[in-house]
């Protein structure tokens, strides 16, 4: 459980943590970041073996908190399976120290609200020292079961590879407001209920939100440190002060119904009493949410910032993210093309604006997949855009078109009993066809992965389909695979599609010599010039 120390008006006094600093005055660059906390959990893990008293508990939960929270907001980015690995291994041995955690903060808030001749107080500090002797026991155990050779393995290949990731930039601004966004329907569904378990939500939601601006946001952290850290521990205490009377109704050991209404009512006062504080800070027009939310992403930027980050989450997997960018390029020319000739009637999960992004992004991930080195890739593909939590502004349904889209760009037509179309309704179906069948033509201009084909354009012609690209010849090798992928386009369109050159006409330039004008003028020009 969180420290509530920094809140001295309102949380019982504990003295800090008096260690010195993992840092070295030697050093000439001290630690920092997650090695820092990597390196705390060895160092606490060694304090715990020796007793594993009050502050020595807060620490190393501390430690590993902040580890977790690395891993917990890194793997929204980077997939290396690592970073779970990590992020388990401290859960294993957090969730071991959480239970004596909770016995040591019930003791200081009976030591602060109880009466030393009170029956209860007696029984509570009994129970919770019984409580203490077990928990200790358990918790042991799991610090001499820690693997600390690997977390030292970690502590020196996770940092290098966070290293490569800027923080500060908009992508980690866009992850901060999805967990904003998260939090603060958290924070009204706590409001509008006002139930134990609405609060110990909305404080998971916004410590979530918290771990994000502390680890990858400094600019925006120096700023809200305080008013975060002050929130966290507000909700922390209401949720430390429901646990304590749910321990203390559980007991039954009141002695008359006088002692019931005097514990109820003292905890009831310091719980309402941070309620009105978190109120106070977080309802009106200039609440902490509003202030945080304008200095997050708003408007066209949101978009941008999203497909920055899956640009960064595909290029762990895609082993050549130029071809997938040039190919989601191609894919746009072929879909606005199309939309003049037939515009799309929008689904109920797929706007017609939306189709564009839905095509785009399925180009952009549409090869991730090949990771794994496998034939089938683009079943892979499928199942990992399917895992990934769909970014804000995307719905469930809508996510999952994207990853239906990337699964049929190559190899196998889609079809209705297809298991991945089989649940979709009829017209998300037929979006999926068309979509997947522009993404096929797109992927195959581009099947050499030369950028030979740099531009498309769209015409009809006597109901048929002419697509005119820049750079292809029917004599290439690609127009093969050009040739079988434009089959599933004319199912779809029910109309024959045909892939002619686009021939680019050059413009003349005035600084060019008489001699060179003459060679540049068309044959019947310059043959009416000699004859001259």
């Amino acid at each position: 459980m969180a420290s509530r120390a920094d809140a001295p008006q309102l949380s019982p006094s504990r003295p800090g943590p008096s260690r010195p600093s993992l840092s070295k005055p030697s050093l000439p660059k001290p630690k920092d970041g997650l090695a820092l906390w990597m390196e705390r959990v060895l160092e606490e893990c060694g304090h715990a073996e020796a007793g594993l008293s009050p502050d020595t508990v807060h620490d190393l939960r501390v430690a590993l908190r902040r580890c977790r929270s690395v891993a917990d907001g890194i793997m929204a980015i980077d997939p290396d399976p690592e970073w779970k690995r990590m992020k388990k291994s401290g859960r294993t041995l957090f969730r071991s120290l959480g239970a004596l955690r909770d016995v040591h903060v019930m003791q200081e808030w009976v030591q602060r609200l109880g009466v030393g001749t009170d029956p209860l107080t007696t029984v509570l500090r009994d129970w919770l020292q019984l409580r203490e002797t077990e928990f200790k026991d358990e918790a042991a155990r799991a610090v001499q079961s820690f693997d600390r050779k690997q977390w030292r393995s970690w502590a020196t290949s996770l940092p290098r590879r966070l290293a490569r990731l800027r923080k500060g930039s908009d992508i980690f601004e866009h992850l901060a407001l999805e967990r904003w966004t998260r939090a603060h329907e958290l924070h009204r569904q706590a409001l509008r209920n006002r139930s134990q378990i609405a609060f110990h939500c909305l404080r998971i939601g916004i410590k979530r939100f918290r771990y994000i601006v502390e680890n990858f946001l400094p600019t925006h952290h120096a700023a809200w440190a305080d008013d975060l850290k002050e929130l966290q521990d507000l909700l922390g205490e209401v949720h430390d002060l429901d646990v304590l009377w749910a321990t203390v109704q559980q007991l039954a050991a009141f002695g008359d119904d006088e002692a019931k209404f005097q514990w109820r009512n003292q905890i009831a006062t310091e719980r309402e009493r941070r309620i009105a504080a978190y109120r106070g800070k977080m309802l009106g027009k200039d609440s902490l949410w509003q202030h945080w939310r304008k200095s997050l992403p708003v408007g066209e930027h949101i978009r941008a910032a999203a497909l920055k980050r899956l640009r960064l989450w595909a290029a762990f997997f895609d082993p050549d993210l130029e071809h997938s960018n040039h190919v989601a390029k191609l894919a746009v020319q072929l879909f606005d093309g199309l939309s003049r000739i037939a515009a799309p009637a929008p689904t109920k999960n797929v706007t017609a604006n939306g189709e564009k992004e839905t095509l785009r992004t399925a180009a952009l991930l549409h090869q991730i997949g090949q990771f794994k080195k496998e034939k089938n890739y683009e079943k892979t593909t499928y199942k990992l855009i399917q895992r990934l939590n769909p970014p804000l502004g995307w719905s469930r349904e809508s996510w999952r078109m994207v990853a239906v889209v990337a699964r049929f760009h190559r190899r196998i037509l889609p079809a209705a009993s297809h298991k991945t179309l089989r649940t979709l309704p009829p017209a998300e179906r037929q979006t999926a066809y068309r979509l997947a069948a522009i993404l096929r033509l797109a992927e195959a201009f581009d099947i050499s992965h030369d950028r030979a084909i740099q531009r498309v354009e769209v015409k009809e012609q006597d109901r048929i389909i002419v697509i005119h690209a820049q750079g292809y010849s029917a004599r290439d090798r690609s127009a093969e695979s050009i040739a079988g992928a434009r089959h599933l386009l004319e199912i779809v369109y029910r109309r024959p599609v045909m892939v002619k050159p686009l021939l680019v006409h050059r413009r003349r330039h005035s600084n060019l010599t008489p001699s060179q004008s003459t060679r540049r003028l068309p044959r019947r020009e310059s043959t009416r010039r000699n004859s001259a």
